[in-house]
């Protein structure tokens, strides 16, 4: 269960506290939107104890947005940056490498 609470010191800190699933994404987008743009907004995940990927692409999301995620565990950052780094194409396994008569034709 995720707990969300609202500060305001100079922009707006939401501080979340124990899980956050794709289940408690509309509610935190909800929260957000309402601040309006041109907001300063930073996520303070001290207390967060899980999330799972869903939650992670929306923080990477945030993030990418200007949104600050303060105190940020290490895991999530690694994911965060897992998920949101250049993903490698897929290559087609007949693809991958050349066949013999293709090699040899690159010799001649």
């Amino acid at each position: 269960m995720l707990k969300i609470q609202r500060k305001t010191n100079g922009g707006v800190i939401f501080t979340l506290s124990g899980r956050i699933e794709a289940t408690d994404l509309d509610e935190l987008r909800r929260l957000l939107e309402l601040e309006g743009d041109g907001s300063h907004i930073a996520l303070d995940l001290r207390d967060v104890t899980l999330v799972d990927r869903d939650a992670i692409r929306y923080l990477a999301d945030c993030e990418a947005d200007g949104t600050q995620l303060a105190n940020c565990p290490p895991y999530v950052r690694k994911w965060i940056g897992q998920e949101s780094g250049p993903r490698p194409k897929k290559q087609h396994p007949r693809t991958a490498k050349p066949r013999k008569r293709e090699q040899r034709n690159e010799l001649e």
